[in-house]
C-alpha cells in the first residue's frame, strides 16, 4: 500500500470516526422525542389537558434525528441502491459508478442545499423567527441550523465514500476486491459495529 493511499484511508477513517460520534449523539434524540409523545398522550387522554409543545418537540426533534443521521446513514450503507444492474458487476465497476454518481449527482447536490440551507437558516437567525402557527411561539432557527449542517456532514462523508471508491476502482488488485459493500462493512457485505 502506498504512502498516498494509507492516507487517504487514514483520512477516511477520521471521517468515518466523527460521522459515528455525530451519528450515536443524535440518536439520543429519539429519548426526549418518545418522552414528549408520551407526556403528550398522558396529559391529552388521562387528564385532558393536552400542551402547547409536545407536538413542536416532536417534530422538530424527529426532523434533526432524520437529517443530521443521514451522514451515518450512507456510512452504513443504509441509503436507497437499485441493484438490479449494480449487484451483477465487478467491485471495480460498482466503485467507478459510485465516484460518477458522487460526482456527478451527489456532490453537486450537497452543496447546493448546504448553500441554500445556509441562507434559510442566516435569514431565521437574524430575524429571531418563531413558529407562527403554534402557540408556544418557540424559536426556529436552531432547527433551520441543522440543513447547512447536515450539508456539512454528508459532504465529509461523501469524501470518505469517494476515497475508498477510488482505491477500489483504480488501486492494486487486492483492493479492487477488499472493502467492497458499504463503509463499514465486511466483504461479504456483513455490517461491522
Amino acid at each position: 500500500m502506498t504512502s498516498r493511499s494509507s492516507m487517504s484511508l487514514r483520512v477516511a477513517d477520521a471521517i468515518d470516526a466523527l460521522t459515528r460520534l455525530v451519528g450515536k449523539a443524535i440518536a439520543w434524540l429519539v429519548l426526549p422525542m418518545v418522552l414528549s409523545l408520551v407526556w403528550e398522550v398522558v396529559a391529552r387522554y388521562f387528564f385532558n389537558a393536552p400542551t402547547v409543545w409536545a407536538y413542536d418537540m416532536t417534530f422538530m426533534l424527529y426532523g434533526t434525528f432524520f437529517m443530521i443521521g443521514s451522514a451515518w446513514t450512507l456510512q452504513r450503507g443504509g441509503h436507497i441502491r437499485t441493484d438490479v444492474f449494480y449487484a451483477k458487476w465487478s467491485t471495480r465497476t460498482q466503485a467507478r459508478v459510485d465516484l460518477a454518481c458522487y460526482a456527478v449527482l451527489f456532490f453537486p447536490a450537497m452543496v447546493v442545499f448546504g448553500w441554500l440551507g445556509a441562507e434559510y437558516f442566516w435569514k431565521s437567525f437574524g430575524q429571531n423567527e418563531r413558529i407562527v402557527t403554534s402557540p408556544w411561539l418557540p424559536i426556529v432557527w436552531p432547527f433551520k441550523f441543522m440543513i447547512p449542517a447536515t450539508a456539512a456532514l454528508l459532504l465529509l462523508q461523501g469524501i470518505a465514500e469517494c476515497l475508498r471508491a477510488w482505491r477500489r476502482a483504480f488501486g492494486d488488485d487486492d483492493a479492487g476486491e477488499a472493502g467492497a459493500g458499504p463503509a463499514g462493512s465486511d466483504a461479504d457485505g456483513s455490517v461491522a459495529t
